[in-house]
């Protein structure tokens, strides 16, 4: 559940840093699900994506297609790199007093998050048609199969992390622009065992309210000797 707030935050400096609420918060599990998913589709490639058969030159287990395993390697190096900033900047988002700078990291996050999305989803699809254009010719003895099946299978979990970022992102993003900043839920809470404020009126009446922002209404305290109507007299000719 979001913090009341702007953007998802609540006011800085109002509540102190937790480090448990931090890491068990849903955002951080996701973000750092895509941190290790990347970690592990680059390094799947980098160790056996490249074989050697007879010649000093290194082919990509992909079909030999050389634009498969540099995509894979530069999209998990960005989105290692990506996933570590948005961690610090994650950690850094509540003490941000201006709400400007609260705006530009959100739909920075937004952005980045579906983009990255969308790279997983394109990689995904590029890397599994080029394994299974693959032939077993291209593979002795099956080398680099298991860091191939691995890298497409975490292309695909890393396409769900990133989204569920890019939602919760976009939730946020939404949030805060549809609220008025300056309106009382952006405010302190009023205290709730705070005594009641009279105001008094002439004539001995008092009225209470609860609400220290509200006007006294406007009353007219009418004398009882005064409550007794009268007829009009008819005029004399």
């Amino acid at each position: 559940m979001e913090a009341a707030g702007a953007y998802g935050a609540r006011k800085a400096g109002s509540v102190s840093f937790d480090p448990v609420a931090f890491f068990t918060h849903p955002r951080t599990i996701f973000r750092l699900l895509s941190w290790v998913f990347s970690i592990v589709v680059f390094s799947c490639i980098v160790n056996e994506g490249y074989i050697n058969i007879g010649s000093e030159r290194l082919l990509c287990v992909f079909n030999n297609n050389a634009d498969a395993c540099n995509y894979g390697l530069t999209l998990g190096v960005g989105c290692f790199l990506g996933s570590l900033c948005f961690l610090v900047l994650d950690f850094y988002f509540p003490s941000m007093s201006n709400i400007k700078d609260r705006k530009r990291a959100v739909l920075l996050d937004l952005i980045f998050s579906g983009l990255a999305s969308f790279l997983w989803f394109v990689g995904f699809c590029f890397l599994a048609n080029q394994w299974q254009a693959t032939s077993p010719d291209q593979l002795p003895l099956d080398q680099g199969s298991d860091a191939a099946r691995a890298t497409i299978a975490f292309c695909f979990f890393s396409i769900l992390t990133w989204a569920v970022l890019t939602l919760s992102a976009l939730r946020r993003y939404l949030t805060g622009s549809n609220t008025n900043l300056f309106t009382w839920q952006h405010l302190e809470p009023y205290p709730r065992n705070v005594r009641a404020t009279p105001y008094p009126i002439p004539n001995g009446t008092t009225i209470v309210t609860t609400n220290p922002y509200q006007a006294p209404p406007f009353t007219e305290t009418l004398d009882p000797q005064k409550l007794t109507q009268q007829r009009p007299m008819a005029p004399a000719f």
